[in-house]
């Protein structure tokens, strides 16, 4: 039997390929850094070889699939070539695979993990399917109607799919160290919509996903008036939330969600938008209530008297929707925000932006930029964001244990870095 080897498999969207692979009864192994990173966990649940780096792993009758972190000068990388085994990268074979399903990709600047999340929640409860979530979690099925899958936008990566359906979040800038501005990113987003093959579902909240031209139809959800798919009459409880959804203006159903917060309602409503488009029944929607959420988005622990946060939030506008759930989850609380940078030139292109979203908060600290391998060093530091923000403090590993004043406090820690290790780090002296 070949053997499917993955360059870099604790990477979340290799990860949760090769977890795809494997319930799809291939024969998989990968390699990795030595770190113990939290994807790992996933794949040493279906016994997945995990084995470091080193050119000797690359033998005669592998196919490689290679993360696109990795340089052709990568020592794999570079053995394989030298034996000429068929060769991948992550998104060519991701667009190859999704080709054998009714392929549904979700993509968009914010919210592509969550809304993939809980697209492929509520599809799982009713009919046999298999997705690849961006947090790392995959599952793989031969008998699958539906492949849903995160479609992520960096250096146009996802041109390389061309999908049934396409759930488009949002338009924003981001990822400065390759797109220009906000036009050369609604350009990769006009030229993904060319690639799909049977409709689209977008936010008609987004101005810029108003001005998508699509040879498909193109169904519109949102929270203003004159979508298709349009959220009303919204509550606000201890529970969650719920609100009416009105298609074309005429009322359709009421749901709930278990978790707060603009952008989680718009998440549902994408999710209840294609539903409908396929024929799934309310009820079966209504599964939305019990989804527990993904890896690393708003998850929470009860430490002692305070809550802690994990979540990836790493743009402006995800800082902001962040502290923005936690404040209508906690409406009586201290909001505490943690917050490490990630890549010194996204931290450059919106420093004033990060200094207005956590200035939502009530205290703000600062941890040390977290850079990128694709970067070069930087002048920046983190003093500079510091500098912006009013009462803001620095916050390190050595004086960690300062978090302990805010007495019955949320404490979100924010980061698409390492910033769990400040977390950890905290919670080890809240034990002692």
């Amino acid at each position: 039997m070949e053997t499917y080897h993955f360059i870099g498999i604790k990477g979340t969207g290799m990860s949760a390929l090769a977890q795809i692979l494997a319930d799809s009864g291939k024969q998989v192994q990968g390699s990795d850094i030595e770190k113990h990173i939290f994807t790992q966990e996933a794949l040493k649940d279906k016994d997945i070889l995990i084995l470091p780096f080193s050119e000797n792993n690359i033998k005669d009758g592998l196919i490689i699939i290679a993360g696109n972190a990795f340089k052709d000068d990568h020592e794999e990388i570079k053995k394989a070539k030298e034996l000429g085994l068929p060769f991948y990268r992550y998104h060519e074979f991701l667009g190859e695979w999704i080709k054998q399903f009714t392929s549904i990709a979700v993509t968009g600047a914010h919210g592509k993990t969550s809304t993939t999340g809980l697209l492929s929640h509520v599809l799982d409860k009713s009919c046999s399917i298999s997705y690849l979530i961006g947090d790392g979690t995959g599952k793989g099925a031969e008998e699958s109607q539906y492949f849903v899958f995160e479609a992520c936008e960096y250096r146009r990566h996802f041109l390389a799919y061309h999908p049934d359906y396409a759930i488009m979040t949002n338009i924003d800038f981001d990822h400065p160290d390759y797109f220009k501005d906000i036009d050369d990113v609604f350009d990769s987003f006009q030229q993904m919509a060319d690639n799909v093959k049977k409709g689209i579902v977008a936010c008609g909240d987004d101005e810029h996903l108003q001005a998508i031209q699509a040879k498909v139809p193109v169904l519109y959800y949102g929270l203003k008036d004159g979508n298709d798919f349009h959220a009303k009459n919204i509550i606000v409880d201890e529970f969650g939330t719920t609100f009416d959804v009105f298609v074309r203006n005429n009322y359709y159903d009421t749901f709930q969600i278990n978790s707060f917060g603009d952008h989680n309602i718009l998440n549902a409503l994408a999710v209840i938008t294609i539903c409908h488009y396929e024929d799934f029944s309310a009820s079966q929607m209504k599964e939305i209530v019990s989804f527990q959420g993904v890896k690393r988005r708003f998850t929470e622990k009860q430490i002692n008297n305070q809550v802690l946060i994990d979540d990836y939030a790493h743009h402006p506008k995800e800082v902001d929707a962040t502290i923005e759930a936690a404040r209508k989850k906690y409406p009586d609380k201290e909001i505490v925000a943690i917050f490490q940078p990630h890549t010194y030139s996204r931290t450059k292109t919106f420093m004033n932006e990060f200094g207005d979203a956590l200035a939502q908060a009530d205290v703000i600290y600062l941890c040390d930029i977290f850079g990128s391998a694709r970067e070069s060093n930087s002048n920046l530091s983190i003093n500079d964001l510091k500098d912006l923000i009013q009462n803001s403090e620095l916050i390190g590993l050595d004086n960690i244990d300062i978090l302990a004043n805010h007495f019955g406090s949320v404490l979100i820690f924010m980061g698409a870095g390492d910033i769990q290790k400040y977390q950890e780090a905290y919670e080890k002296t809240c034990i002692k």
